[in-house]
């Protein structure tokens, strides 16, 4: 790891704009430095921001008392928005020895690239993963863009502006006249091709004006196309014969997506034999891959901030704080219309879904169709005269449930789930027809190496920490099994939308036992009720003489997980404890069609898609379901997250709190169930 710069206990700083800013003296914090106002002594340093229009003040107190300057930056993965909007920073660079951007004199960045061995196979191997999360989650370091804004036909020509007077031009040994030749060159290397002006994001939303003007691009008639949509960085890349740029970071995002840019000043990703130098720096003369450029610029430089844990964190954790809130903003930011679900869930989806856009709550389907906003229906409430109004209107219907990873106890009690899913082209538990679950899997199996990394570690926590969907009920106390094969048959609620969609001849938990105890007649049967049965609330009791028959034991009141790691095979219908038996090596077979049936990983004894052809890898099904699928809200920071912090809060036994009113509310259902009757 890279070993901490010369940096004192006691920064101070001269810039009231360090006193606005929480988040970046707790990073400062974080990293052993107190950042204070008042007069540094001799061993104290000076704070400055970059080489910011405010930097000449805290130069100058260097001057005189001798105090060092620190410079801080932000890092290369910032937020979805520039800071000017006021998103607080996921991480810094904090230098003791230059800017990073300053091509005058080495900063610690650049001792880094230059005499770092890098070679250490575990930090190669974090920066391709970090390079892949980059790419496939279309993340920049302002990830608010739009990856289903297609760009322009492929064969153009990229070119990236910047904001007039920044001062990684200045320092980065360039000036507006270098705009011109990067244009003049861009041109003249490519004839004849197209040529995409690529402003950046402050310019775009009328903050700062750019360098290359219209007067300039006029000169070079129709050949000129100015971006003004919020494009995909990725996606630029993809369909670009060549690169060009400044100093701009879009030029190291150009890098790490496989381009070799063309650069007309002095970029810290300049020098390394990366990048095609129109202005050379002479001192750099070491060679790189894209990996070690990726290691020092993402893992070893910067401070990352991890904000659900309020701590010094890693790259990962930056990525999946960014992940999280810009897959937020692009499915939200146009607001949502909703109708007919229970009252107690409306804060709930307000603040999973309303953060960057309004959360509506129609009192019809007709007054929900007539807002013209995105609708979000819970998956069983959808009806296909709904479905034809809306593919009528071009209007998106966007299904929801609960996730795989749910909460600390059954959803009946009014607990809120700290996972949902969203689905745009079905439901999960629906094979009749195509979901985006299926289509996600069917992905997954084609996913690099790197990309699964994530998958297995999250499986492995999953593994330590004994998470479920539910997390609920005790240790199980097991009849010996006398060597006979133990075999699990989970029951379900009968009235549940998976029985329903995706059962076909076994679709009662009677018949699911009759039909166990006849696939494995010698082996040990034990039947688990579901927990919203076992509480009385939800259809699916068995008869006992059913029980007596084709069960050896029943398990109640028990931990799933627990239950898991003792048995050897699963016999299910749909349920979602087939999943987390794959998860824990446990055979599973399928009597029904559930989402993880059909894909080469369980023993199929209903009916599977054809469709479903793909053969992931466990992993690739655990990223599918686990982590590209659903979305997460933390309980403690209210902001949304990735799978990794869910698994951590359910660990803890961290959820979301009932009020008193829905406490009363669950405790007079469960009444009502064991007493009147199970609600559906």
């Amino acid at each position: 790891m890279r070993a901490p710069g010369p940096t004192a206990r006691r920064a101070y700083y001269f810039n009231a704009g360090f006193l606005a800013q929480p988040r970046v003296r707790r990073i400062l914090q974080l990293a052993g430095i107190e950042a204070v106002i008042g007069k540094p002594g001799p061993d104290d340093a000076v704070l400055v921001w970059g080489h910011s229009p405010y930097a000449g003040r805290g130069e100058a107190v260097s001057e005189a008392t001798g105090a060092p300057v620190i410079r801080i930056e932000d890092a290369f993965l910032r937020s979805l928005h520039p800071g000017r909007m006021g998103e607080p920073p996921l991480g810094l660079v904090i230098d003791a020895k230059a800017a990073y951007f300053d091509a005058s004199q080495p900063s610690e960045l650049e001792d880094l690239l230059a005499s770092h061995p890098l070679d250490d196979t575990a930090l190669l191997n974090r920066a391709r993963a970090a390079m892949a999360r980059i790419a496939d989650g279309h993340l920049s370091k302002f990830s608010a863009n739009d990856p289903g804004l297609a760009p322009p036909d492929p064969g153009y020509v990229l070119v990236i502006d910047q904001t007039r007077g920044d001062a990684s031009v200045s320092h980065g040994a360039a000036d507006a006249d270098s705009f011109r030749e990067m244009l003049y060159w861009a041109a003249e290397d490519h004839p004849g091709a197209r040529i995409l002006v690529k402003p950046h994001p402050e310019t775009l939303s009328g903050g700062r004006e750019g360098y290359l003007s219209a007067e300039i691009l006029a000169g070079y008639g129709d050949r000129i196309e100015v971006l003004d949509g919020a494009h995909s960085p990725q996606n630029l890349f993809a369909g670009a014969l060549g690169v060009y740029t400044v100093t701009s970071q879009m030029g190291f995002e150009a890098i790490l997506a496989g381009h070799r840019p063309v650069v007309f000043g002095q970029p810290f990703y300049a020098g390394w034999g990366l990048s095609d130098d129109r202005k050379p720096l002479a001192r750099r003369t070491r060679r790189l891959t894209r990996a070690q450029l990726a290691a020092a610029c993402l893992i070893l430089y910067p401070i990352w901030y991890d904000p659900y844990r309020d701590a010094r964190g890693e790259i990962e954790d930056a990525l999946g704080a960014l992940e999280a809130e810009t897959r937020a903003w692009r499915e939200d930011a146009q607001g949502h219309t909703t109708w007919g679900e229970w009252t107690w869930k409306r804060p709930h989806l307000r603040h999973f879904f309303g953060g960057y856009g309004p959360v509506k709550f129609a009192n019809s389907e007709s007054q929900a169709i007539a807002a013209e906003k995105p609708i979000l229906l819970w998956a069983g409430a959808e009806t296909d005269e709904l479905r034809a109004k809306c593919d009528a209107l071009m209007l998106p219907l966007m299904r929801i449930e609960d996730g795989f990873l749910r909460s600390p106890d059954i959803g009946a009690k009014l607990i809120a789930p700290l996972s949902l899913v969203r689905d745009d082209l079905g439901i999960y538990f629906d094979p009749s027809r195509p979901s985006r679950l299926e289509a996600l899997i069917a992905k997954a199996a084609q996913m690099r190496p790197e990309a699964l990394g994530r998958a297995e570690a999250l499986h492995r926590a999953i593994l330590k920490t004994g998470v479920t969907k539910y997390n609920q009920g005790s240790a199980p106390d097991l009849p010996d099994a006398a060597g006979r094969e133990i075999v699990l048959v989970p029951g379900q609620v009968e009235a549940d939308a998976s029985i329903e969609k995706g059962a076909s001849g076994v679709k009662t938990n009677a018949a699911l036992l009759q039909a166990a105890r006849a696939a494995f007649p010698e082996a040990m049967i034990l039947y688990k009720p579901h927990p919203d049965v076992e509480a009385g609330l939800r259809l699916g009791a068995v008869p006992e003489e059913i029980l007596a028959e084709a069960a050896d034991h029943v398990v109640l009141d028990t931990d799933p997980g627990t239950l898991l790691g003792q048995v050897d095979r699963v016999a299910t219908m749909t349920s979602g404890l087939g999943f987390e038996a794959l998860l824990r090596g446990v055979q599973v077979t399928t009597f029904g069609t559930p989402f993880y049936a059909g894909w080469g990983l369980t023993e199929d004894r209903g009916p599977v898609p054809a469709r479903r052809a793909a053969q992931p890898s466990l992993p690739a099904l655990i990223h599918a379901v686990l982590i590209a699928y659903p979305r997460y809200l933390d309980p403690v920071t209210m902001r949304p997250c990735p799978p990794e912090i869910a698994v951590e809060r359910l660990a803890q036994g961290t959820g979301f709190q009932r009020s008193l009113k829905h406490r009363v509310l669950a405790r007079l259902q469960i009444w009502r169930g064991r007493f009147f009757g199970a609600w559906h």
